[in-house]
Parts: C-alpha cells; sequence; structure tokens
C-alpha cells in the first residue's frame, strides 16, 4: 500500500481560494485536451512515476500501463492493479489486499481519469505559465482545501493536445513526475476490460470494502 502508483502518487492542500479566477488562455489550451479526450475511442499510454522529496533528492522510480475509456480506467504495475469501473474504485496491493471504495470517496485524490481528462473547472483554478517549448504548461490548484494535493503542473502538447507529464507537489513538498508516452487514442478493449472480476486475484486476498 506503500506505493500505490498513479493514484496513490498523488497523495498531498491549496494556498489558492475558490474565488480565484481562471486564465482565459489556460482554459482554452484545456479546453483542447478535453476535445481530444471527449473524442478518443478509447486510450492507451505508459508512464513513469519518479519520486523526489522535498529535499531534490530522487527517491525511485515505478513503471506502468493505463487504459482508459470516458470515467473508467484500468492501471497495471507490476502486480499491482487499479480498475475503475466508472461507479468503484478497486485497487489490488499485489499481494494480500483488495481495496474497494467508491468513485466519490476516492476524489480527495487525482485519478487518471482527472488527470488527463482537461475538465477542471469545478476542482481547479489555473493558469497559463509562459513556454517556448513544444509543450504548454499549465499551473493548477485544488479549489477544495480537503484533497491531498497542494498543485498539479500539466505540461500539454501543443500540435497533439494531449497531456505529456504531470509534476504533482504534495503538503511536504515532496513531487511526484509523471510521465505519459506512447498515448493511443483510438484503442479498442475486450469486453470486461474495466469490469473487476474477483477470480482474476488471488483467493487469499482480503476484499476490504
Amino acid at each position: 500500500m506503500k506505493y500505490l502508483f498513479f493514484v496513490a502518487a498523488f497523495c498531498s492542500v491549496s494556498f489558492f481560494t475558490a474565488q480565484a479566477q481562471n486564465d482565459p488562455a489556460a482554459k482554452k489550451v484545456l479546453s483542447e485536451v478535453g476535445e481530444k479526450v471527449k473524442g478518443a475511442k478509447g486510450i492507451t499510454a505508459k508512464f513513469t512515476l519518479e519520486s523526489i522529496t522535498s529535499k531534490g533528492k530522487p527517491n525511485g522510480t515505478k513503471t506502468g500501463t493505463l487504459a482508459m475509456k470516458g470515467d473508467k480506467y484500468l492501471l497495471k504495475q507490476g502486480k499491482t492493479v487499479i480498475i475503475c469501473d466508472g461507479t468503484n474504485v478497486y485497487n489490488y496491493d499485489g499481494n494480500k489486499t483488495i481495496t474497494k471504495s467508491s468513485v466519490e470517496e476516492s476524489n480527495a485524490t487525482l485519478s487518471p481519469q482527472k488527470l488527463l481528462s482537461g475538465s477542471y473547472d469545478n476542482d481547479f483554478t489555473y493558469k497559463l505559465i509562459p513556454s517556448n517549448g513544444t509543450n504548454y504548461q499549465v499551473e493548477m490548484f485544488p479549489k477544495d482545501e480537503r484533497k491531498s494535493f497542494q498543485k498539479v503542473d500539466l505540461f500539454i502538447n501543443k500540435v497533439k493536445h494531449l497531456v505529456t507529464k504531470a509534476v504533482i507537489l504534495d503538503k511536504s513538498n515532496n513531487k511526484t513526475v509523471v510521465l505519459i508516452s506512447n498515448m493511443n487514442t483510438n484503442a479498442n478493449f475486450p469486453e470486461g476490460t474495466f469490469t473487476f472480476k474477483r477470480a482474476n486475484y488471488p483467493a487469499d486476498a482480503e476484499l476490504l470494502d
């Protein structure tokens, strides 16, 4: 449970208020992401998580894969699996425990669907950071101070209009850098890809509901 890759990596409180106004330039960039994601048949991608301490020291790297369609997603990193069927999230720690929670209960963390969706108006204030490179940079702060993360910087490809990188800052100033690669927005998924099947996991793994 210590390093539950994508979702658990996003653990940590906003210094901005909900009254702050969003940057129109950033909104335009994020809307383009939203249109691209909504128009996708299905999304697959590879990701790398780099953990960095508040003192700037590397603290480990993990890799995994993501499959996503609408509000459903499947994450795999080694033996660890997180699957969301749109209503519930099932988190298998790769050993002896499967934790079930509702999507609403999981809202304190930043889900892959939320991270890549381009739809952030209800949850964040944001602004565009000037950039001359191939990516836009959008700085985002959660409106709800109960959220577990302090700030998110999104990097979005200026041509493809897709998120390529995210930097998540926790309340202790530790960072998680999420690098996204090999993204395919025309993926097909077999029936049941996003359905939790108890038989797919060890019989002695405890299901905590």
